[in-house]
Protein backbone atom coordinates (compact mmCIF):
# COMPACT_ATOMS: atom_id res chain seq x y z
CA UNK A 1 0.00 0.00 0.00
CA UNK A 2 1.03 3.39 -0.71
CA UNK A 3 2.02 6.30 1.83
CA UNK A 4 -0.89 8.20 0.08
CA UNK A 5 -3.54 5.39 0.45
CA UNK A 6 -1.83 3.90 3.97
CA UNK A 7 -2.85 7.44 5.16
CA UNK A 8 -6.37 7.68 3.06
CA UNK A 9 -7.98 5.05 5.07
CA UNK A 10 -6.47 5.89 8.64
CA UNK A 11 -8.29 9.44 8.00
CA UNK A 12 -4.78 11.47 8.28
CA UNK A 13 -4.89 13.38 5.77
CA UNK A 14 -6.26 17.44 6.34
CA UNK A 15 -4.50 19.09 3.36
CA UNK A 16 -2.15 18.45 0.58
CA UNK A 17 -0.75 20.14 -2.42
CA UNK A 18 -1.41 19.46 -6.01
CA UNK A 19 0.38 16.60 -7.71
CA UNK A 20 1.32 14.94 -4.05
CA UNK A 21 -0.25 11.84 -4.81
CA UNK A 22 1.44 10.98 -8.28
CA UNK A 23 4.34 11.51 -6.98
CA UNK A 24 4.32 9.36 -4.17
CA UNK A 25 3.20 6.37 -5.87
CA UNK A 26 5.92 7.04 -8.80
CA UNK A 27 9.32 7.22 -6.55
CA UNK A 28 11.19 7.53 -2.99
CA UNK A 29 10.55 10.99 -1.70
CA UNK A 30 12.70 12.45 0.98
CA UNK A 31 10.52 14.45 3.55
CA UNK A 32 10.30 15.62 6.68
CA UNK A 33 8.38 16.70 9.81
CA UNK A 34 10.05 19.08 12.90
CA UNK A 35 10.21 19.09 16.33
CA UNK A 36 10.83 22.40 18.44
CA UNK A 37 12.82 21.66 21.75
CA UNK A 38 10.16 23.08 24.05
CA UNK A 39 9.57 20.48 26.89
CA UNK A 40 12.05 17.53 28.06
CA UNK A 41 9.58 15.02 26.51
CA UNK A 42 7.29 14.90 23.06
CA UNK A 43 4.12 14.16 24.18
CA UNK A 44 0.95 11.88 22.47
CA UNK A 45 0.32 14.96 20.84
CA UNK A 46 3.48 14.54 18.78
CA UNK A 47 2.36 11.04 18.39
CA UNK A 48 0.55 12.03 14.93
CA UNK A 49 2.98 13.37 13.44
CA UNK A 50 5.73 10.87 14.37
CA UNK A 51 3.26 7.93 13.16
CA UNK A 52 3.33 10.07 9.64
CA UNK A 53 7.20 9.49 9.76
CA UNK A 54 6.78 5.90 10.48
CA UNK A 55 4.20 5.03 7.91
CA UNK A 56 6.42 7.06 5.09
CA UNK A 57 9.15 4.86 6.06
CA UNK A 58 7.35 2.07 5.98
CA UNK A 59 6.38 2.96 2.31
CA UNK A 60 9.78 2.95 1.18
CA UNK A 61 10.60 6.67 1.48
CA UNK A 62 13.23 8.60 3.29
CA UNK A 63 12.08 10.44 6.30
CA UNK A 64 13.84 13.30 8.07
CA UNK A 65 13.27 14.54 11.64
CA UNK A 66 14.29 17.80 12.15
CA UNK A 67 14.68 19.15 15.94
CA UNK A 68 14.05 22.96 15.89
CA UNK A 69 17.36 23.88 17.69
CA UNK A 70 17.27 27.10 16.21
CA UNK A 71 13.63 27.70 16.29
CA UNK A 72 12.94 26.79 19.77
CA UNK A 73 14.35 29.11 20.77
CA UNK A 74 11.58 31.44 19.30
CA UNK A 75 8.44 29.87 19.59
CA UNK A 76 6.03 29.16 16.55
CA UNK A 77 2.53 31.11 17.25
CA UNK A 78 0.78 28.20 15.12
CA UNK A 79 -2.11 27.79 17.36
CA UNK A 80 -1.09 29.87 20.17
CA UNK A 81 -3.22 32.70 21.59
CA UNK A 82 -0.20 34.22 23.58
CA UNK A 83 3.82 34.45 23.46
CA UNK A 84 5.84 31.18 24.63
CA UNK A 85 7.96 31.90 27.62
CA UNK A 86 11.80 32.00 25.67
CA UNK A 87 13.91 28.91 27.40
CA UNK A 88 17.57 29.02 27.45
CA UNK A 89 19.99 27.35 25.21
CA UNK A 90 21.50 25.10 27.70
CA UNK A 91 18.10 24.17 28.50
CA UNK A 92 16.93 23.52 24.82
CA UNK A 93 19.91 21.72 23.85
CA UNK A 94 19.50 19.40 26.98
CA UNK A 95 15.63 18.68 25.34
CA UNK A 96 17.06 18.32 22.07
CA UNK A 97 19.06 14.95 23.28
CA UNK A 98 16.03 13.34 25.03
CA UNK A 99 13.37 14.11 22.09
CA UNK A 100 16.40 11.91 19.60
CA UNK A 101 16.50 9.43 21.96
CA UNK A 102 12.44 9.17 21.80
CA UNK A 103 12.64 9.37 18.12
CA UNK A 104 14.89 6.18 17.76
CA UNK A 105 12.38 4.04 19.07
CA UNK A 106 9.88 4.71 16.24
CA UNK A 107 12.17 5.13 13.31
CA UNK A 108 14.93 2.91 11.60
CA UNK A 109 18.18 5.23 11.35
CA UNK A 110 20.15 1.97 10.07
CA UNK A 111 18.12 1.06 7.38
CA UNK A 112 20.02 -1.85 5.00
CA UNK A 113 18.63 0.38 2.20
CA UNK A 114 20.63 3.78 2.94
CA UNK A 115 18.44 5.97 1.06
CA UNK A 116 16.03 4.73 3.21
CA UNK A 117 17.21 4.95 6.52
CA UNK A 118 15.77 7.84 8.92
CA UNK A 119 17.89 10.87 9.40
CA UNK A 120 17.93 13.20 12.73
CA UNK A 121 19.06 17.14 11.81
CA UNK A 122 19.31 19.98 13.83
CA UNK A 123 18.55 23.76 12.25
CA UNK A 124 20.44 25.25 14.68
CA UNK A 125 23.64 23.51 12.15
CA UNK A 126 23.08 26.17 9.94
CA UNK A 127 21.35 29.21 11.42
CA UNK A 128 24.80 29.04 13.49
CA UNK A 129 26.86 30.05 11.08
CA UNK A 130 24.84 32.76 9.22
CA UNK A 131 24.32 36.30 10.12
CA UNK A 132 21.51 38.87 10.59
CA UNK A 133 22.03 40.88 7.27
CA UNK A 134 23.11 37.62 5.46
CA UNK A 135 19.63 35.78 6.50
CA UNK A 136 17.59 38.78 5.36
CA UNK A 137 19.22 39.10 1.86
CA UNK A 138 18.67 34.90 1.53
CA UNK A 139 15.19 34.70 2.76
CA UNK A 140 13.22 37.77 3.91
CA UNK A 141 13.50 39.99 0.09
CA UNK A 142 11.55 36.79 -1.03
CA UNK A 143 8.18 36.90 1.14
CA UNK A 144 6.37 39.72 1.42
CA UNK A 145 5.32 41.02 5.07
CA UNK A 146 1.65 41.52 3.26
CA UNK A 147 2.00 37.47 2.27
CA UNK A 148 2.99 37.16 5.88
CA UNK A 149 0.11 38.65 7.28
CA UNK A 150 -2.12 36.75 5.67
CA UNK A 151 -1.45 33.50 7.18
CA UNK A 152 -4.27 32.51 10.33
CA UNK A 153 -1.33 32.23 12.39
CA UNK A 154 -0.73 35.49 12.18
CA UNK A 155 -3.94 37.09 11.68
CA UNK A 156 -5.75 35.15 14.89
CA UNK A 157 -2.65 36.51 16.79
CA UNK A 158 -3.14 40.65 15.55
CA UNK A 159 -5.78 41.71 18.54
CA UNK A 160 -3.77 39.97 21.13
CA UNK A 161 -0.28 41.03 19.68
CA UNK A 162 2.50 39.05 18.34
CA UNK A 163 6.10 39.97 18.55
CA UNK A 164 8.55 40.66 15.98
CA UNK A 165 10.50 37.37 16.99
CA UNK A 166 7.37 34.82 16.85
CA UNK A 167 6.14 37.13 13.12
CA UNK A 168 9.68 35.91 11.93
CA UNK A 169 8.64 32.20 12.53
CA UNK A 170 7.60 31.38 9.57
CA UNK A 171 10.36 32.63 7.18
CA UNK A 172 12.39 30.33 9.67
CA UNK A 173 10.06 27.26 8.79
CA UNK A 174 10.10 28.57 5.55
CA UNK A 175 14.33 28.71 5.37
CA UNK A 176 14.40 25.20 6.98
CA UNK A 177 12.72 23.79 4.47
CA UNK A 178 14.80 25.40 1.43
CA UNK A 179 18.18 24.04 3.35
CA UNK A 180 16.47 20.43 3.63
CA UNK A 181 15.79 20.61 0.13
CA UNK A 182 19.12 22.34 -1.00
CA UNK A 183 20.67 19.97 1.12
CA UNK A 184 18.88 15.91 1.41
CA UNK A 185 16.72 17.14 -1.88
CA UNK A 186 13.75 17.21 0.69
CA UNK A 187 10.59 17.67 -1.47
CA UNK A 188 7.95 16.81 1.03
CA UNK A 189 7.24 18.69 4.42
CA UNK A 190 4.38 17.13 6.49
CA UNK A 191 2.67 18.83 9.63
CA UNK A 192 -0.20 19.52 11.74
CA UNK A 193 -2.88 21.49 9.83
CA UNK A 194 -1.98 24.93 11.92
CA UNK A 195 1.31 24.27 10.12
CA UNK A 196 -0.07 24.95 6.83
CA UNK A 197 0.75 28.38 6.44
CA UNK A 198 4.26 28.03 7.79
CA UNK A 199 4.44 25.19 5.78
CA UNK A 200 3.12 27.53 2.72
CA UNK A 201 5.63 29.99 2.97
CA UNK A 202 8.68 27.43 2.67
CA UNK A 203 7.06 25.83 -0.71
CA UNK A 204 6.91 29.36 -2.28
CA UNK A 205 10.34 30.00 -0.70
CA UNK A 206 12.04 27.10 -2.72
CA UNK A 207 9.72 28.36 -6.00
CA UNK A 208 11.35 31.75 -5.63
CA UNK A 209 14.55 30.89 -4.69
CA UNK A 210 15.60 27.61 -6.81
CA UNK A 211 12.42 27.37 -9.02
CA UNK A 212 12.12 23.34 -7.83
CA UNK A 213 8.41 22.25 -6.71
CA UNK A 214 8.07 21.45 -3.52
CA UNK A 215 5.04 19.91 -1.61
CA UNK A 216 3.14 19.32 1.78
CA UNK A 217 0.41 17.13 3.40
CA UNK A 218 -0.98 18.35 7.01
CA UNK A 219 -3.22 16.08 9.35
CA UNK A 220 -6.42 17.19 10.98
CA UNK A 221 -6.76 18.27 14.53
CA UNK A 222 -7.16 15.55 16.94
CA UNK A 223 -10.36 15.99 19.41
CA UNK A 224 -11.89 13.67 21.83
CA UNK A 225 -15.77 13.07 21.90
CA UNK A 226 -16.45 14.88 24.84
CA UNK A 227 -14.65 18.12 23.66
CA UNK A 228 -11.57 18.12 25.70
CA UNK A 229 -8.58 18.66 24.26
CA UNK A 230 -7.03 15.27 23.29
CA UNK A 231 -3.70 14.21 25.17
CA UNK A 232 -4.32 16.19 28.34
CA UNK A 233 -6.01 14.85 31.50
CA UNK A 234 -6.51 16.91 35.04
CA UNK A 235 -2.33 16.60 35.60
CA UNK A 236 -1.72 17.94 32.06
CA UNK A 237 -0.02 16.14 29.16
CA UNK A 238 0.40 12.79 28.44
CA UNK A 239 4.06 12.39 27.92
CA UNK A 240 6.42 9.68 25.90
CA UNK A 241 8.88 9.88 28.57
CA UNK A 242 7.89 7.20 31.23
CA UNK A 243 9.52 9.36 33.97
CA UNK A 244 6.65 12.09 33.16
CA UNK A 245 3.37 9.72 32.79
CA UNK A 246 4.37 6.24 34.34
CA UNK A 247 3.82 3.81 31.73
CA UNK A 248 0.58 2.54 33.80
CA UNK A 249 -1.09 6.36 33.30
CA UNK A 250 0.00 5.58 29.40
CA UNK A 251 -1.58 2.92 29.47
CA UNK A 252 -4.75 4.24 31.22
CA UNK A 253 -5.41 6.90 29.30
CA UNK A 254 -5.96 4.15 26.31
CA UNK A 255 -7.45 1.95 28.38
CA UNK A 256 -10.39 4.46 29.09
CA UNK A 257 -10.63 6.05 25.55
CA UNK A 258 -14.60 6.35 24.73
CA UNK A 259 -15.62 3.57 22.11
CA UNK A 260 -16.03 6.58 19.50
CA UNK A 261 -12.66 8.00 19.88
CA UNK A 262 -11.06 4.39 19.77
CA UNK A 263 -12.06 3.60 16.99
CA UNK A 264 -10.85 6.56 15.32
CA UNK A 265 -7.70 6.44 17.51
CA UNK A 266 -6.94 2.79 16.76
CA UNK A 267 -6.56 3.74 12.86
CA UNK A 268 -4.54 6.77 13.82
CA UNK A 269 -2.07 5.59 16.50
CA UNK A 270 -1.29 2.20 15.71
CA UNK A 271 0.59 -0.21 13.19
CA UNK A 272 -2.45 -2.70 12.80
CA UNK A 273 -3.96 -2.96 9.64
CA UNK A 274 -7.39 -2.47 8.06
CA UNK A 275 -8.36 -6.09 8.28
CA UNK A 276 -7.35 -6.78 11.69
CA UNK A 277 -8.77 -3.38 12.77
CA UNK A 278 -12.35 -4.17 10.71
CA UNK A 279 -12.13 -7.24 12.71
CA UNK A 280 -11.64 -6.01 16.24
CA UNK A 281 -14.54 -3.60 15.80
CA UNK A 282 -16.98 -6.26 14.75
CA UNK A 283 -16.03 -8.27 18.26
CA UNK A 284 -16.24 -4.72 20.15
CA UNK A 285 -19.87 -4.22 18.35
CA UNK A 286 -20.86 -7.66 19.72
CA UNK A 287 -19.45 -7.57 23.51
CA UNK A 288 -18.63 -3.64 24.20
CA UNK A 289 -18.25 -4.02 27.37
CA UNK A 290 -14.96 -6.31 26.74
CA UNK A 291 -13.35 -3.27 25.48
CA UNK A 292 -11.43 -4.86 22.84
CA UNK A 293 -10.90 -2.06 20.86
CA UNK A 294 -9.36 -0.08 23.75
CA UNK A 295 -7.03 -3.14 24.94
CA UNK A 296 -5.93 -3.33 21.56
CA UNK A 297 -5.01 -0.13 21.50
CA UNK A 298 -3.77 0.46 24.43
CA UNK A 299 -1.64 -2.35 24.09
CA UNK A 300 0.06 -1.63 20.45
CA UNK A 301 1.23 1.80 21.78
CA UNK A 302 2.10 0.79 25.31
CA UNK A 303 4.69 -1.36 23.81
CA UNK A 304 5.98 0.96 21.15
CA UNK A 305 6.24 3.80 23.38
CA UNK A 306 7.35 1.48 26.52
CA UNK A 307 8.43 -2.01 26.28
CA UNK A 308 6.00 -5.37 26.69
CA UNK A 309 7.29 -5.60 30.11
CA UNK A 310 5.69 -2.12 31.18
CA UNK A 311 2.66 -3.11 29.35
CA UNK A 312 2.45 -6.18 31.15
CA UNK A 313 3.10 -4.36 34.11
CA UNK A 314 0.37 -1.93 33.49
CA UNK A 315 -2.31 -4.82 32.68
CA UNK A 316 -1.26 -6.42 36.55
CA UNK A 317 -1.37 -2.87 38.13
CA UNK A 318 -4.83 -2.40 36.83
CA UNK A 319 -6.18 -5.42 37.76
CA UNK A 320 -5.02 -4.73 41.16
CA UNK A 321 -6.54 -1.61 41.07
CA UNK A 322 -9.56 -2.72 40.47
CA UNK A 323 -9.89 -5.36 42.92
CA UNK A 324 -9.33 -8.73 41.06
CA UNK A 325 -5.80 -9.09 42.45
CA UNK A 326 -4.52 -11.51 44.95
CA UNK A 327 -1.83 -10.83 48.49
CA UNK A 328 0.69 -12.96 45.89
CA UNK A 329 0.28 -10.04 43.29
CA UNK A 330 0.65 -7.46 45.32
CA UNK A 331 3.70 -9.37 47.31
CA UNK A 332 5.46 -9.38 43.79
CA UNK A 333 5.46 -5.86 43.04
CA UNK A 334 8.65 -3.98 44.40
CA UNK A 335 9.06 -0.55 46.00
CA UNK A 336 9.44 1.46 43.01
CA UNK A 337 5.98 -0.17 41.34
CA UNK A 338 4.21 -0.53 44.42
CA UNK A 339 4.67 3.69 44.86
CA UNK A 340 3.81 3.50 40.64
CA UNK A 341 0.20 1.67 40.86
CA UNK A 342 -0.98 3.55 44.27
CA UNK A 343 0.50 6.96 43.13
CA UNK A 344 -2.65 9.70 43.98
CA UNK A 345 -3.85 7.50 46.96
CA UNK A 346 -4.10 8.73 50.53
CA UNK A 347 -1.64 7.42 52.79
CA UNK A 348 -0.40 8.40 56.08
CA UNK A 349 3.48 7.58 57.44
CA UNK A 350 4.03 5.85 60.69
CA UNK A 351 6.76 4.16 62.81
CA UNK A 352 7.08 0.69 62.45
CA UNK A 353 7.61 0.26 66.34
CA UNK A 354 3.56 1.02 66.62
CA UNK A 355 2.85 -2.30 65.10
CA UNK A 356 5.48 -4.34 66.72
CA UNK A 357 2.67 -5.33 69.53
CA UNK A 358 -0.08 -4.93 66.63
CA UNK A 359 -2.93 -2.42 66.62
CA UNK A 360 -6.19 -3.05 66.55
CA UNK A 361 -8.11 -3.06 63.32
CA UNK A 362 -10.50 -0.34 64.56
CA UNK A 363 -8.05 1.99 65.46
CA UNK A 364 -5.76 1.24 62.97
CA UNK A 365 -8.57 2.72 60.23
CA UNK A 366 -11.02 4.77 62.62
CA UNK A 367 -7.99 6.73 64.95
CA UNK A 368 -4.82 6.09 63.36
CA UNK A 369 -5.97 6.79 59.40
CA UNK A 370 -9.00 8.36 59.54
CA UNK A 371 -9.88 6.16 56.49
CA UNK A 372 -13.28 5.65 58.24
CA UNK A 373 -15.15 8.31 60.55
CA UNK A 374 -15.60 6.41 63.33
CA UNK A 375 -15.21 2.70 64.78
CA UNK A 376 -18.94 2.31 64.24
CA UNK A 377 -18.51 2.50 60.42
CA UNK A 378 -15.43 0.37 60.25
CA UNK A 379 -17.44 -2.53 61.98
CA UNK A 380 -20.26 -2.11 59.29
CA UNK A 381 -17.91 -2.94 56.72
CA UNK A 382 -16.29 -5.31 57.96
CA UNK A 383 -19.86 -7.11 58.93
CA UNK A 384 -21.05 -6.29 55.67
CA UNK A 385 -17.43 -7.78 54.03
CA UNK A 386 -16.61 -4.70 52.60
CA UNK A 387 -12.48 -4.37 54.02
CA UNK A 388 -9.98 -5.74 52.77
CA UNK A 389 -6.05 -5.28 54.18
CA UNK A 390 -2.85 -6.39 51.67
CA UNK A 391 -6.28 -7.94 48.91
CA UNK A 392 -7.63 -10.48 52.01
CA UNK A 393 -10.68 -9.93 53.26
CA UNK A 394 -11.37 -8.27 57.32
CA UNK A 395 -13.72 -10.98 58.88
CA UNK A 396 -13.38 -10.10 62.67
CA UNK A 397 -12.58 -6.76 64.61
CA UNK A 398 -10.51 -8.52 66.66
CA UNK A 399 -7.69 -8.26 63.98
CA UNK A 400 -4.78 -7.11 65.19
CA UNK A 401 -2.56 -5.70 62.69
CA UNK A 402 0.81 -6.10 63.03
CA UNK A 403 4.75 -5.52 60.88
CA UNK A 404 3.61 -9.59 59.56
CA UNK A 405 1.15 -7.81 57.60
CA UNK A 406 3.91 -5.19 56.22
CA UNK A 407 4.08 -5.40 52.32
CA UNK A 408 7.98 -5.28 51.53
CA UNK A 409 8.29 -4.48 55.08
CA UNK A 410 6.75 -1.33 54.75
CA UNK A 411 3.29 -1.34 53.18
CA UNK A 412 -0.65 -1.82 54.40
CA UNK A 413 -3.07 -1.69 51.57
CA UNK A 414 -6.18 -0.64 52.77
CA UNK A 415 -9.33 -1.53 50.42
CA UNK A 416 -13.01 -0.01 51.25
CA UNK A 417 -15.02 -1.61 48.25
CA UNK A 418 -13.84 -1.94 44.78
CA UNK A 419 -12.14 1.19 44.36
CA UNK A 420 -11.67 2.87 47.83
CA UNK A 421 -7.81 2.70 48.90
CA UNK A 422 -5.63 3.82 51.58
CA UNK A 423 -2.03 3.59 51.82
CA UNK A 424 0.13 2.91 55.40
CA UNK A 425 3.23 3.50 55.05
CA UNK A 426 5.47 2.11 57.55
CA UNK A 427 9.01 3.59 58.27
Amino acid sequence: MSFWDELQWRGLIHDSTDGIEGLLKTSPVTGYLGFDPSAPSLHIGNLVQIMLLVHFQRAGHKPIALVGGATGMIGDPSGKSEERKLLSEETIRDYEVKIKTQLSKFLDFNADNNTNAALITNNYDWYKTINLLEFLREAGKHLTVNYMMAKDSVKNRLETGISFTEFSYQLLQGYDYYELNRRYGCTLQMGGSDQWGNITSGIELIRRKSGKESYAITTPLITKADGKKFGKTEEGNVWLDGSLTSPYKFYQFWVNTADVDAAKYIRIFTLLGKEQIDELEARHAQAPHLRELQKALAKDITVRVHSEDDYNFAVKASEILFGNSALETLKSLSNEQFEMVFEGVPRIFINKTELENGINVLELLADKTKFFPSRGEVKRTIQGKGLSINSKLVETTELSVTTEFLLNNRYLLLQKGKKNYFLVVAE
